[in-house]
C-alpha cells in the first residue's frame, strides 16, 4: 500500500488557513448580510476540526500492530472519515433549513463584499484543496478531509456567481439558493464515504466473487474442495481473507507448498494481503463457500 506523507506542517499550514478564512466570511457576511458567506465560513469552521480530526487519526493509523491491536491502528482513519462525513451531512441540513427560511424571508444583501471576500476566500481554499490533493488519492480519511476542502471551494464560487447577479441584476433570492445548492452538493459527496466506511466498519465483504475465488483455487491440482470463506477491509486498501480447503492425506511440507500457490492466487488476482488458510482432509468438503450460523448449527 502506498504510504501516504500528510506532514505536520502541510497540516498546521491548512489549519491556519482555514481558520484565517473563517474569520474573514463570517465578518464579511455579517457585515455585507450574506447568509451564503456565513454559511461558507461555518463550514471553514468544520473543515479546521475536520483537519485536526483527520491528521490526529492518521498519525495514529500509522501506528504498528501490537499484541492487543494484532491488525494495527488503521480503522482510526475508517473512523475519522465516518465522522468527518457525519459533519458534513449535519452541517448541509443546516444549511438547507437557513436557505429556506431566507428564501421565505429575503433580506438585502451587499454584493460588493460578497464578491471580494469570496474571491480572496476562493483563492485560499483551492491552495489548501492543493496540499492535500496528492494524499486524499490512497487514503479515505484524507479524501473526506479533501472533500471539505474541495466542497468549500465549490460554495466560493457559488458566492461569486451569486454576488455578481446580485450587484448587476438585484436578484438577491440568488444568495440563499446559492447556499441551498451547495448544501446538496456536500450531502451527495459526503454520503458515499459514509456507506464506504460503515461496511469498513461492519467487515463486510468487499466486492469479490466467492464461487469465482473457489474456481480459481480449484485449479490447484491438489485442492479437493473450497469452503468457508471470508474476506474484510481492514482499511479501504487493505484486504484480509480466511479459508479452508481439503487436501489429500499429504504432509506439512506438502501443504506448505499448496498454501503458497493459494496465497499468490488470492494476492495477485484479489489484492489479498493476509490470508488465513485452513486445511482438512473431507470435514466440510460440501459447505458452502459463506459459512453461516445455519451451517455451524448443521455441522455440530
Amino acid at each position: 500500500m502506498e504510504q501516504s506523507k500528510f506532514t505536520g506542517s502541510r497540516f498546521l499550514l491548512i489549519t491556519v488557513l482555514n481558520v484565517l478564512i473563517t474569520v474573514f466570511e463570517l465578518l464579511g457576511g455579517i457585515f455585507a448580510g450574506s447568509l451564503a458567506l456565513i454559511s461558507d465560513a461555518l463550514h471553514n469552521l468544520s473543515d479546521s476540526f475536520s483537519v485536526i480530526l483527520s491528521y490526529i487519526a492518521h498519525r495514529i493509523g500509522m501506528r504498528s500492530p501490537t499484541p492487543k491491536n494484532t491488525y494495527g491502528y488503521q480503522r482510526a482513519e475508517i473512523l475519522a472519515a465516518f465522522l468527518n462525513s457525519l459533519i458534513l451531512v449535519f452541517l448541509s441540513l443546516y444549511l438547507l433549513l437557513e436557505g429556506i427560511k431566507r428564501i421565505i424571508h429575503p433580506e438585502q444583501v451587499s454584493g460588493g463584499i460578497m464578491f471580494w471576500i469570496a474571491l480572496i476566500s476562493l483563492a485560499a481554499n483551492l491552495f489548501a484543496t492543493f496540499l492535500l490533493s496528492r494524499d486524499s488519492k490512497h487514503n479515505l480519511n484524507l479524501r473526506a478531509t479533501y472533500l471539505h476542502l474541495l466542497s468549500d471551494a465549490l460554495a466560493s464560487v457559488g458566492v461569486i456567481v451569486g454576488s455578481l447577479l446580485i450587484v448587476f441584476f438585484g436578484i438577491y433570492w440568488v444568495d440563499p439558493l446559492v447556499t441551498i445548492l451547495v448544501s446538496l452538493y456536500i450531502a451527495y459527496e459526503a454520503w458515499p464515504i459514509i456507506r464506504q466506511t460503515i461496511a469498513i466498519l461492519m467487515e463486510g465483504s468487499p466486492a469479490i466473487n466467492p464461487e469465482k475465488v473457489k474456481t480459481d483455487l480449484m485449479e490447484i491440482p491438489a485442492v479437493l474442495g473450497v469452503h468457508h470463506f471470508h474476506a474484510w477491509l481492514i482499511n479501504e486498501n487493505e484486504l484480509v481473507a480466511s479459508v479452508h480447503i481439503n487436501l489429500g492425506n499429504i504432509s506439512l511440507s506438502e501443504t506448505e507448498v499448496i498454501y503458497s500457490q493459494i496465497e499468490k492466487i488470492l494476492k495477485q488476482k484479489y489484492n489479498v494481503i493476509h490470508v488465513t488458510i485452513q486445511a482438512e482432509c473431507t470435514r466440510g468438503i460440501r459447505d458452502k463457500m459463506c459459512f453461516s450460523r445455519d451451517d455451524e448449527k448443521h455441522e455440530n
